[in-house]
């Protein structure tokens, strides 16, 4: 999708337009965790200069750790479950456990939409909902998603969610509508704000620093040398969808 076509986010309200900017977190001596230089103006769009992303070090993530789901449920208010008959709960992000069958070696990692290069999602979508901004972070359009769910199908990552019920108790950030298919937006409001996702700031915070996010596109982050310095992971490399999201460790 160009840029001419990229569905104007500022005009939908889709995210909050706050302009603070983040302050590092230093884990020791010249190593940040994060540091987005600076907000983006609400009447600038988005650019393919960056390409936003996240590393996650499965060897800091510990099982049964949910640090990172708690924040996500937190910041983007998708565990508010209003109706206990829902049939199926919101997901953005979720604890998986990869187990080699050869060694028996078990590795813990948060899951979630992985905004891929090639989104599967995008292909499928018969409306446009589901799209890729130049920046590469994958969101839903709840005003034209007619709930067909062809996006749920197409995802190899399971990383998507239906709202099946009306929901209430929604936060101004991140509405929530019924008959939508919602996901994990790499915190596009506090991004586009000059902060770090929830999920990375909580993790930091806790003191086990397994996720690194920053632009990819630039060298000069903490996460594009890492990923130049040390091997890092795709799930489902095969596929060819260049996600946004790497694991080390794996």
């Amino acid at each position: 999708m160009s840029n001419e076509q990229q569905p104007d986010l500022a005009r939908r309200d889709f995210m909050s337009s706050g302009a603070q900017l983040a302050a590092g977190l230093t884990l020791a001596p010249g190593v940040v965790l994060y540091g987005v230089a600076q907000a983006k103006p609400d009447d600038q769009p988005v650019t393919d200069k960056v390409r936003w992303g996240m590393l996650i070090d499965t060897t800091k993530c510990a099982d049964g750790c949910d640090d990172c789901v708690t924040a996500c449920k937190t910041e983007q208010g998708w565990d508010n479950q209003t109706h206990a008959r829902a049939t199926q709960s919101a997901q953005w992000i979720r604890k998986v456990t990869l187990r080699d069958k050869a060694t028996g070696h078990q590795h813990s990692l948060p899951m979630m939409c992985q905004h891929c290069e090639n989104p599967p999602c995008a292909d499928v979508c018969p409306t446009g909902a589901s799209f890729k901004r130049a920046d590469g972070i994958v969101l839903v359009d709840r005003h034209i998603c007619i709930g067909c769910r062809y996006c749920m199908m197409a995802c190899p990552y399971k990383a998507r969610s239906f709202v099946h019920e009306t929901i209430t108790d929604q936060l101004p950030h991140m509405p929530r509508g019924k008959g939508c298919v919602e996901g994990c937006t790499m915190c596009v409001h506090r991004v586009d704000a000059g902060q770090t996702t929830a999920c990375a700031e909580a993790c930091a915070k806790a003191g086990h620093n397994a996720i690194l996010f920053g632009d990819l596109n630039d060298p000069k982050s903490a996460i594009a040398k890492t990923v130049a310095k040390y091997a890092t992971t795709q799930v489902r490399a095969d596929l060819g969808l260049n996600p946004g999201v790497r694991y080390s460790g794996i």
